[in-house]
């Protein structure tokens, strides 16, 4: 008979989803050492290994894949257990776990503040990552909502826009453009980009834009960060394609300036999203209602900022 905790198959869960021990430490706020030190227990209750190493690599076993299916089978009845006692609480004792791409993260922590305000027992866990991230934790089910850019077609997903998202070009207060009127799109040409990395949504709507018009622009750093893409821009690095969200503070400042560039702002919108089949907690369903007839007012600085 197997003797087997549920915390050793919450661990065991984790490594198999990553095949990494230290992202799962990571995940699961343990040291590396008790990672291992749990899945050591559970190979012995199970009687067989659960991991193979290659080089620096980890996979799992024969035995690690019929028991990874079963581990994530019982984390679901967990959840949803845990999802059913909730909705007995109401929002009174809520949780809502929700993932947002970087970019959103200049408006999200906004709006859960406004919405925690209401629901003040409403626990709140935010994930931030770029757009890819964000697909994979809604594959895997690993988050309530998500709010991201550009939807994916891949999924079967529940998905509704609340609010715009304009792209702007940004350029630092004396580059010569600032000073232009109506910029034709291929003088863009001219000028060196900033980009964001592979697997941003930001990135993405811009190559199809510039695809689009058939301009082909010259390529500077490469980062994963608004933050680091702002700070390049202002020390005169290049021109950057950003989110209207993302400069507020530094168009406010005059830190930075938009382009008036023709075709431009690229307008996108921001959508809420959710497995279409997933059951929403009680908190989860009011977030969403929240966004959808609330995001647009609260946020008219934001929305309406110029340079």
């Amino acid at each position: 008979m197997l003797h087997v905790t549920l915390r050793q198959l919450k661990v065991f869960e984790s490594v198999a989803r990553h095949l990494s021990f230290s992202r799962a430490a990571e995940e699961l706020f343990l040291t590396q050492p008790a990672v291992s030190m749990q899945i050591k227990q559970l190979e012995d209750n199970v009687g067989l290994p659960l991991f193979e190493q290659m080089g620096k690599k980890i996979y799992l076993t024969d035995a690690g894949n019929e028991l990874y299916h079963y581990s994530r089978a019982i984390s679901q009845q967990l959840a949803d257990m845990e999802l059913a006692l909730d909705e007995l609480k109401g929002l009174e004792r809520g949780k809502l776990n929700i993932s947002v791409v970087s970019t959103a993260n200049y408006f999200a922590p906004h709006l859960l503040a406004k919405f925690c305000q209401r629901y003040s027992g409403v626990t709140v866990s935010l994930h931030v990552s770029n757009r890819e991230t964000v697909l994979k934790q809604l594959a895997d089910n690993l988050t309530d909502l998500a709010i991201m850019g550009r939807p994916p077609g891949h999924l079967d997903i529940a998905t509704q826009s609340f609010m715009e998202n304009p792209l702007v070009v940004v350029a630092p207060p004396g580059h010569p453009l600032c000073c232009a009127r109506e910029i034709p799109v291929k003088r863009l040409e001219q000028e060196t980009f900033l980009v964001r990395e592979p697997g941003s949504g930001t990135r993405s709507a811009m190559e199809r834009f510039f695809t689009a018009h058939h301009i082909s622009i010259n390529r500077g750093m490469e980062t994963d960060t608004n933050e680091a893409i702002k700070q390049a821009v202002q020390a005169g690095m290049g021109l950057a394609i950003m989110s209207l969200h993302t400069v507020e503070l530094e168009l406010e400042t005059k830190r930075l300036r938009v382009l008036e560039v023709q075709d431009f702002p690229i307008m996108r919108h921001w959508h809420v999203v959710h497995r279409k089949n997933k059951r929403l907690s009680s908190a989860a369903r009011a977030f969403r209602e929240f966004l959808l007839t609330e995001a647009r007012q609260l946020m008219p600085a934001i929305t309406s900022a110029k340079s």
